[in-house]
């Protein structure tokens, strides 16, 4: 559990311009930014390059919540659904296991996914309608203050369906990557066959979890306006998208999302590998310990 929230929390160190690029473009209901450059180039110029890293806070904390429980439970489900001989479970099995430790860990994190969306989209909107929120802490604070315990599990269905979705897909796509390259003959283990691995696994699912990924951050940011919801759920807001922006739009901000998500994937697990394999030697004191567990 350590190692994943460690693991994940050095990758958003990395990543989280991507994170707040992505959001802004999700967010976007018109063609407000047409691509990843002019989002950034307009957040430099009217906010300062600091702002790039607006929302770090929520980062590491939706890592310290999100990702410590997710990957856990990953790797623990995952050695007990091994062989005797630490033969890895079928890919069916690694997707089941993908999607349970994605739901629990969505759970605990939308609270911090909740700030994170609203503090990376904050500097969109007009001067009077900003929140202001002075860190991740101060905007929990507001937020359940102002509009109450509850609403830091606004989205907590479609972010659950969306950690389902990317659980399912990265985990297990991961797993199976590693297993597939390390079968041809031409890999070993190391971090050049993690970061293969990895990029695999990011487009797989940057692909297949942007819609729900979209539905997820609309809801999180909606307003309510005289006791009316701008969304009643997410297939209302894929409906809408689709209506109003067309279908392709549900994958609107591609490439911040995969960049994010790609280098994301690539230096959580690299960090996660290593970490296990230092543990395994170190601590446990094994002769040619590999990273394993995933």
């Amino acid at each position: 559990f350590l190692f994943g929230g460690l693991a994940g929390m050095g990758a958003t160190c990395f990543v989280q311009p991507l994170d707040l690029v992505k959001n802004r473009m999700q967010l976007a209901t018109s063609k407000e930014h047409k691509t990843s450059l002019h989002v950034i180039r307009h957040v430099i110029q009217t906010e300062g390059a600091t702002a790039l890293y607006t929302g770090l806070s929520a980062g590491l904390l939706r890592q310290a919540t999100y990702t410590t429980t997710r990957l856990g439970i990953y790797t623990y489900l995952f050695e007990k659904a091994s062989g005797p001989g630490g033969e890895p479970p079928n890919f069916l099995t690694k997707a089941g296991l993908g999607m349970v430790a994605g739901v629990c860990g969505a759970f605990v994190g939308t609270p911090a996914e909740v700030t994170l969306i609203r503090m990376t989209s904050d500097g969109r909107l007009p001067a009077a309608e900003r929140r202001n929120y002075k860190n991740v802490v101060d905007a929990l604070a507001r937020i359940v203050s102002e509009e109450g315990l509850v609403t830091l599990w606004r989205g907590a269905l479609p972010t659950m369906g969306r950690a389902m979705v990317v659980n399912a897909a990265q985990l297990s796509s991961y797993s199976q990557a590693k297993q597939s390259l390390l079968s041809t003959g031409h890999f070993s283990e190391n971090i050049f066959l993690h970061f293969c691995a990895s990029m695999i696994s990011g487009l797989i699912t940057t692909i297949a979890s942007m819609p729900v990924d979209i539905a997820k951050t609309r809801i999180q940011n909606m307003k309510i306006t005289d006791g009316k919801p701008e969304y009643s759920g997410a297939m209302d807001v894929l409906g809408t998208v689709i209506k109003k922006e067309g279908f392709f739009s549900l994958w609107k901000g591609f490439t911040p999302y995969y960049m994010r998500l790609g280098p994301h994937t690539v230096i959580t697990f690299v960090f996660l590998e290593q970490m296990n394999k230092t543990y395994k030697t170190v601590v446990l004191g094994e002769v040619n310990a590999k990273g394993g567990g995933i």
